[in-house]
């Protein structure tokens, strides 16, 4: 098994003398110390110093001088100290991914999958750093030329969700960086050392290149930290991960103060299963998209909209799958799944079960909660399917946790409108091998979601598209694409070169 103390050791978490106990891994702060517990083992990881209004303050008028320098740094340059970050990564990839593993509780292989996301995002990044592209337009006056630019915001604010502890950071503060923006992340207050462990990392670079450190600053602590980045109008943007009630009140906050918000929340996402389907490309995709990261995805599969024609056979294999799942240590690479981020969750997951057995729904996977041994946090659950309709009002409540829905349709019309009929709208797939069936699903009467598949999960999203969804998702897009705009404001330009001045429109206004 791995150690690690070792680990954090080379991530720089190092010992303090600040009143927490001896020998405690510590980021030093002002406020109230806050600990992080593995739910792997249920141990303590760490403590952390809160940060208080001061600190917050603090932080702003940091990172406000540093985008006064960082924002007239040229963009390609900017991508050169962000491609060096990625490389910072690629060095501290195993030890980063071990670290997201045991303090969030995802599979050792999916932590190295997201710290490979990181590295993803800086490459794309770099290339966009000589691609942030304006327009010309011709102007119906004579000599002038008119024509757009893009500018930075300032200050970018990024609150991330302990599922994605840094990969979702870094999809934000990467194009924001190149774009000439300075970030402040409040990380959510359960998985706090990875973003310390990102932090350390990221200071680095912004050294070595003479960088202001106030390009990158970070704020742990609670609610209440989020609640002061969306109130404050020095805050060019806030980008926000995670439930639909958060965002909805950063949404609302930002919103009174006319700010502008990119918010990426629920998604309550349906793979659509034909009767011309390849089943032995379906099956792993359902099993991985419903039972990686324990469920806790916001692209995780919820609901399997099942033809009538094909129904018990597709869940006779299900069944069968879901008994060859390893539940245990994350850490261990055998096991598939690993423990729910804290008991909490495990409550969520327990009192979801009874809502579907008091609508009627039938589980033909057992849930259990798993106890002693390996299992001793307490946060380790088994993933379970239930037969239900699609109506139950808690099929249309988005559980974060391994709890699959199989529903029955009689034809492809309303297996689409079944799909959309829930608030949310993130991702959704079909798995067909008939063209018309997927062209169907993906036509503008299709899905209603941001991201729409064939023939592969709702969940992995690559980061060359724009990640976000629709309705109560929060309509936000992130990652690839030209997501990057998000980050800018669009100025346009119109240049006079001649001698007169001619109006637009033919106005007249003659003068003496």
């Amino acid at each position: 098994m791995l150690d690690i103390n070792k680990v954090l050791e080379k991530l720089e978490i190092k010992s303090v003398n600040n009143g927490v106990s001896t020998g405690l891994k510590s980021w030093v702060g002002s406020g109230d110390v806050l600990s992080s517990f593995s739910p792997v083992n249920g141990d303590l990881i760490a403590a952390v110093n809160q940060a208080e209004k001061e600190d917050y303050d603090k932080v702003i008028i940091k990172a406000r001088e540093a985008f006064k320098i960082w924002q007239n740094i040229p963009a390609p340059r900017r991508g050169e100290i962000v491609r060096q970050m990625g490389e910072q990564l690629r060095i501290f990839k195993n030890d980063l991914g071990t670290l997201v593993s045991y303090e969030m509780g995802k599979s050792l292989q999916e932590g190295f999958g997201e710290v490979q996301e990181m590295i993803d995002i800086c490459d794309f990044a770099v290339g966009l750093s000589r691609q942030l592209y304006g327009l010309s337009m011709h102007s119906e006056r004579p000599r002038h030329r008119m024509y757009e630019q893009w500018h930075p915001l300032g200050v970018v604010g990024i609150i991330s969700a302990f599922n994605f502890p840094v990969a979702v950071w870094s999809w934000n503060s990467m194009l924001a960086w190149v774009c000439g923006n300075v970030c402040i992340w409040k990380p959510s207050e359960k998985t706090p050392l990875t973003a310390i462990a990102c932090q350390k990392i990221i200071k680095k670079v912004l050294h070595e290149n003479e960088v202001p450190e106030g390009v990158s600053c970070i704020l742990i602590g609670d609610r209440e930290v989020g609640e002061w980045l969306a109130e404050d109008p020095r805050i060019a943007l806030v980008s926000a991960t995670g439930s639909v009630a958060m965002g909805r009140s950063v949404g609302e906050a930002v919103a009174k103060r006319l700010g502008r918000s990119l918010l990426e929340l629920g998604g309550n996402n349906a793979i659509i299963v034909t009767p011309h389907a390849d089943l032995n490309i379906a099956i792993p995709a359902i099993v991985f998209g419903a039972a990686g990261t324990a469920g806790q995805r916001c692209t995780s599969t919820r609901r399997v909209i099942i033809h009538k024609d094909i129904y018990e056979h597709v869940k006779k294999r299900l069944i069968r799958a879901y008994s060859q799942l390893r539940i245990g240590n994350p850490l261990d690479v055998n096991n598939h799944v690993g423990p729910l981020i804290d008991k909490l969750a495990v409550e969520q997951y327990l009192l979801t079960v009874e809502k579907v057995k008091a609508a009627g729904g039938k589980f033909i996977v057992e849930p259990k909660v798993l106890s002693g041994g390996d299992y001793s946090s307490g946060c380790y659950v088994a993933p379970c399917i239930a037969e239900v309709e699609n109506g139950f009002k808690i099929v249309q409540h988005e559980t974060f946790a391994p709890v699959l829905y199989l529903i029955r349709y009689e034809n492809l019309d309303e297996a689409i409108a079944m799909q959309n009929d829930v608030p949310q709208g993130l991702s959704s797939a079909i798995f067909t091998l008939n063209i018309r069936e997927s062209e169907q699903f993906l036509s503008c009467s299709g899905s209603d979601c941001g991201i729409a598949n064939v023939n592969i999960g709702t969940s992995g999203a690559e980061i060359g598209g724009a990640f976000g969804g629709e309705k109560e998702t929060g309509g936000g897009r992130e990652s690839g694409s030209d997501a990057w705009k998000a980050y800018m404001r669009r100025q346009t330009n119109t240049v006079n070169y001649g001698t007169a001045l001619p109006l637009a429109q033919g106005i007249k206004f003659e003068m003496e």
